[in-house]
Parts: structure tokens; C-alpha cells; sequence
């Protein structure tokens, strides 16, 4: 494991690394707390690597994660740090022919790494033996719970043998969270790593108030300004996705999209070259805002912004790891005030509104007058058509009294 982690090019453990491989070697169940970036991954990688004993051909670890791409990125750290050892770690998530991963149990695993449909849809075909399981780690737990995966987490850990070490690893601990450990979990320890402020000290955020018709025209401006090393861009559904993928390839080189339409080989080319630098802007949902590591990410763009607060926490996540520094801008519409007060309550922090010189994101607004005459304040009749300045309400709206007028 030290020539292991030598290679690796570890030297020195995070602090949620220091806490949680300890506790973990001494056999307890854990609910680890650690925002993203913090090398959890590695954190239970470690100690079940250097505890799993080989008692035959069926897994003795499962790893559970919410996503396709992190399947294949646990996946990979555990070949990282299994390099010297016999140790087998496969992936099996869905969106690829389920023959492939079928031979490669067939071979005999050590580590499985799945996504909870997935690993369910092999227990239901016989291909999946979960009897040996020594360990059980839940990753990114609170996501998993978020897009309704909680019926399937119990129907797999149901199956998995009661002696079993048990890991939860979750950003936030909501009351759905804390519920699954108290049901499937032997006394465990509680380790939280997550700063106070939920904020990363180490990344610069920004709003731009923008109508959505000027959306696209500042996001082009700001990539040009900035010229950022790798930034990832996130709309909210995945037919915006698509639309301004199209757009910004037209615009900048070196641009990628994802999002839960596209085939997974295609989500895998995209991701890997990504991670190698060949993709400088890759413009993605947020099945993206969870999790991957990509370390050369400096900017992050919610071009739309996010639905709920911590959806914002993950996706800023994605710049500022590992302490380095980063930079987050948010589109807000004239309408979505709330929202973006609702985050700066979130993360105990204001945003800096952002400017781009010569650039007017909300161009000054007009209300016409219904046509009907108007007195003036002389006591004349002032002209059916004349146009005033509208009278901001929440939001940027005129106030209901007026929209009801009109």
C-alpha cells in the first residue's frame, strides 16, 4: 500500500482521510461528513484494500454511488491504489450492454463499484453474489437518497450479510441520511470534516443579474474574458443542455457536452477527455455536480440557476479542490431574486455582482400605458401612448397592482 500510494503521488492524507481510515482499519461502522474534493474516495479505498481478505470467487466490498461516471472514477482510484495486489474492481453501471459485466463477475471480483439499479438488476439475474461482502460503503449518500434511489439501497443492503462493515460517506447529512444509518448501520461513528461555512474559502463567486435573452451572449463574453483553463457550464435540463452545446461550439473551440440523453460511451468519451485536458468547456446537467474529480477546473457557470441550495454547494465544488483557487459565476433572471437569496442564506456568504465592461444584461425596462387618457399633473390630458419607466416590484417586476392594470 505504500508503493501504492507512492505512485500515486500521495503524500501527505487529508483530514478526512486521517480521521476515517483509523477508525475504519479498527472494523466500526461510519458516517463520514466531507464536502467534495476532500479524497473520501481514497478514505475508504485505503482500508478495505488493506483489511479485504479473499475467501472465494464472490465480491468482498461494494461500493454504492449515485452516478454513472462516478462508478468509473471509484473504479479507478481503487486499481490506483491496488497496484501490486491481485485485486479485481469492477463497475457495473447501467447505459452498457449487461453481457460484458456479467463475464467479468463470472471471472471472480473483489470490489464491486455500482450504481444501486444497476447492482440490483445483477442480484435479480443470479450474476451478483453479495453472501462474502466484508464492507459496504454508501458514497455521496445524501445524492443517492435525493434522486430516489433510497428503495433500492435497502433492497440491496438487505441482502448483504449482517456482519458487514458499513461506510457512509455524504456531504450533508439530512434526516432521510441519518434514518438509513440509524436502520442499517451498527453504532456508528460520526466523523465531519465540513467546515462551518459551507462555502470554499478558496473560490471567488459571482452573480450576473441577466434576462434569459442575454443568457448566451454573456456566457460567450465571459469565456473570452476570462479565458478559463477548463470550466464546466451547468444548465438545468437537458434539452438547454444540448441547445447551448450547439451554440458554443460554433463560438469556441474545445467544447463537450453531457447530460442523461446521451449514450454512456458517449458520456464516457467525453468525461475522459475532459479529465485530459482536451476539453476546455464541457457543458453538462448535473448528473456532472457530484463527485467527479477533475482537478484543472478554474471556472464553474450556472448558466441556469441551480433548483435547490446544496444542488449549488456540489456544483461550485467542481473548482477550488484540493485548496486550489477557483472562480463560480451565476446567471440569476430579473425573476429569480428569491433563489439566489435563498443560496448566500445557504453558504452564510453574499455574492459579488459581477460586470462585463460594455455589456448590458438587463436593458432598462418600459411599461405602456393602457389607452386610455391619462391626466397629467398640470390637470391636461397627457397622450394614450406615452411610455414611463416600469416601477420595479419583487423579482424586477412592476408590483401587482400594475401588471393587474395591464
Amino acid at each position: 500500500m505504500l508503493a501504492a500510494l507512492d505512485r500515486a503521488g500521495y503524500l501527505e492524507p487529508t483530514p478526512i482521510q486521517a480521521g476515517l481510515i483509523p477508525r475504519a482499519l479498527a472494523g466500526v461502522d461510519l458516517l463520514g461528513q466531507a464536502r467534495t474534493g476532500t479524497g473520501k474516495t481514497a478514505a475508504f479505498a485505503i482500508p478495505i484494500l488493506e483489511k479485504a481478505e479473499r475467501r472465494g470467487h464472490n465480491p468482498q466490498a461494494l461500493v454504492l454511488v449515485p452516478t454513472r461516471e462516478l462508478a468509473v472514477q471509484v473504479r479507478d482510484e481503487f486499481v490506483k491504489l491496488a497496484h501490486g495486489r491481485k485485486t479485481h474492481a469492477v463497475a457495473l453501471y447501467g447505459g452498457t450492454p449487461i453481457r460484458a459485466q456479467i463475464e467479468k463477475l463470472h471471472r471472480g471480483v473483489d470490489c464491486i463499484i455500482g450504481t444501486p439499479g444497476r447492482v440490483l438488476d445483477h442480484i435479480g439475474r443470479g450474476t451478483l453474489t453479495l453472501s462474502d461482502l466484508q464492507f459496504v460503503v454508501l458514497d455521496e449518500a445524501d445524492r443517492m437518497l435525493d434522486i430516489g434511489f433510497r428503495p433500492d439501497i435497502e433492497k440491496i443492503l438487505r441482502r448483504c450479510p449482517s456482519s458487514r462493515q458499513t461506510m457512509l460517506l455524504s456531504a450533508t447529512v439530512p434526516p432521510p441520511v441519518a434514518r438509513l444509518a440509524t436502520r442499517y448501520m451498527r453504532d456508528p461513528e460520526t466523523l465531519n470534516f465540513s467546515p462551518t461555512d459551507v462555502s470554499v474559502e478558496t473560490i471567488e463567486q459571482f452573480y450576473f443579474t441577466v434576462i434569459p435573452e442575454k443568457k448566451f451572449e454573456l456566457l460567450v463574453k465571459l469565456l473570452k474574458r476570462d479565458k478559463p483553463r477548463q470550466t464546466i457550464v451547468f444548465c438545468r435540463t437537458k434539452r438547454g443542455t444540448e441547445k447551448v452545446y450547439r451554440h458554443l461550439q460554433k463560438k469556441i473551440d474545445g467544447v463537450d457536452c453531457i447530460h442523461g440523453d446521451l449514450q454512456q460511451s458517449a458520456r464516457d468519451r467525453a468525461m475522459a477527455r475532459f479529465r485530459e485536458g482536451q476539453i476546455r468547456c464541457l457543458v453538462a446537467t448535473d448528473v456532472v455536480g457530484r463527485g467527479i474529480d477533475v482537478t484543472g477546473i478554474s471556472h464553474i457557470i450556472n448558466y441556469d440557476i441551480p433548483s435547490f441550495c446544496d444542488d449549488y454547494v456540489h456544483r461550485v465544488g467542481r473548482t477550488g479542490r484540493m485548496g486550489r483557487e477557483g472562480i463560480a459565476y451565476t446567471f440569476v433572471t430579473p425573476e429569480e431574486g428569491p433563489e439566489l437569496t435563498r443560496i448566500e442564506m445557504r453558504i452564510e456568504k453574499l455574492l459579488t455582482r459581477g460586470e462585463v465592461e460594455g455589456f448590458e444584461a438587463v436593458p432598462p425596462r418600459t411599461v405602456a400605458v393602457p389607452a386610455v387618457a391619462v391626466e397629467a399633473e398640470d390637470g391636461t390630458a397627457a397622450p394614450a401612448e406615452a411610455k414611463r419607466p416600469a416601477m420595479a416590484g419583487r423579482g424586477g417586476r412592476p408590483p401587482r397592482r400594475i401588471r393587474r392594470a395591464l
